[in-house]
Parts: C-alpha cells; sequence; structure tokens
C-alpha cells in the first residue's frame, strides 16, 4: 500500500502561507549546499505528487518555465517528471506534464489510490488536502520544515481539521540555515 506524506514549511508561528497567500518567506539562499541537497534529494524520491488547486497553480507557473531549469536544474527535472495529481473542482484542465485533474471526492480518491499498487504519494503545500485527508487518517507520516521567521499572522496547515489528531515524532534534522525538519506519524485515536 502506497503511503502518503504531506510536506510543508511553516513558520515559527505555525503558519505555511502568509495572510495574503506569500510563500516567500520560505525561499532559502542558493548557495546553502546543505538545504540545497536535502531539496534535491526529496524531489528525486519519486512517487506521485498531489495537489490543491492553488499550491498546482503556483507549481504549474513555476517548475517547467527556463527560469527554473536555470535556478534548481535537479528539483525542475523531477517536478516536471513526476507523476502529479490535481484535486479542484474549478479547473477545467490541467496543463502541467504528467499531470491528472480528479474533479470527484478527494476522500474517496485517495482511499482508492492508497489501495492501489505503486509509489508513495506527496502532498506538497496544498493546506486544504493537507487538512481534510489528515482528519480522514489518509496520511502516513507529516515532514514539518520549521522556517526561523515570525510572520503573525496566515494560514496554518490543519485549519479545518475537526478532532484532534495525536502524532509520534519519529525524526528530526538540523540544518545551518536555522531551520528543522520534524517528522511525525499520526498515532491512534
Amino acid at each position: 500500500m502506497p503511503r502518503l506524506v504531506a510536506f510543508n514549511q511553516v513558520t515559527l508561528d505555525g503558519y505555511f502561507a502568509g495572510a495574503n497567500g506569500d510563500f516567500s518567506w520560505g525561499h532559502k539562499d542558493k548557495g546553502d549546499a546543505e538545504w540545497n541537497a536535502f531539496v534535491a534529494g526529496n524531489a528525486s524520491g519519486g512517487g506521485v505528487l498531489l495537489f490543491g488547486r492553488v499550491t498546482y497553480q503556483l507549481m504549474a507557473s513555476y517548475w517547467p518555465t527556463p527560469m527554473a531549469a536555470a535556478n534548481d536544474p535537479v528539483v525542475a527535472r523531477h517536478m516536471n517528471d513526476l507523476p502529479k495529481v490535481v484535486f479542484s473542482r474549478t479547473l477545467d484542465q490541467a496543463t502541467w506534464s504528467n499531470t491528472r485533474l480528479v474533479k470527484g471526492e478527494l476522500v474517496a480518491e485517495v482511499r482508492k489510490m492508497k489501495k492501489a499498487p505503486g509509489e508513495g504519494m506527496a502532498i506538497l503545500g496544498s493546506g486544504s488536502l493537507v487538512a481534510q485527508l489528515a482528519q480522514e487518517g489518509l496520511i502516513d507520516e507529516f515532514q514539518i520544515v520549521v522556517n526561523p521567521v515570525v510572520l503573525g499572522s496566515g494560514r496554518t496547515m490543519f485549519e479545518g481539521v475537526r478532532d484532534r489528531l495525536g502524532l509520534r515524532l519519529t525524526n528530526t534534522r538540523t540544518f545551518g540555515n536555522g531551520s528543522v525538519l520534524l517528522c511525525y506519524e499520526p498515532t491512534a485515536p
């Protein structure tokens, strides 16, 4: 059964997006070799990427561009080559390479995907997907990078979660840029 991992960067005060949807605080120094190696390693992990509409449109507007290929060639190649699924009731088509558009029920589709043979899946960003799928017990691991910045307001990736989610810390990693990776698995309710 494929595992589903949610990967997000958050601020020290717990926001994955600023009040106006801004993610610029998550960009790291391009000269940070340790961070760049981590990102390239994550991007080459394989599997299927899952997106909500907003994150999909943001990613699709950058990764297939010549600027992405010049700035982050390894990550751009993997992002463009990996299979992707975008969940949206409003998009008419998904034009980014290797992308399938799903207009149906998110939870039912992900349950079906988890029962099918295949590689793992990862949610990048897409807070509404994270909240809905976490509430249903469909996320196997949360990989959260805490950034040394405070926004004061914004959106959490768990907005809309109705019931408490218990988590168990499974791994940590501290980076020279001040960011900390925290890996959690859900515990039984």
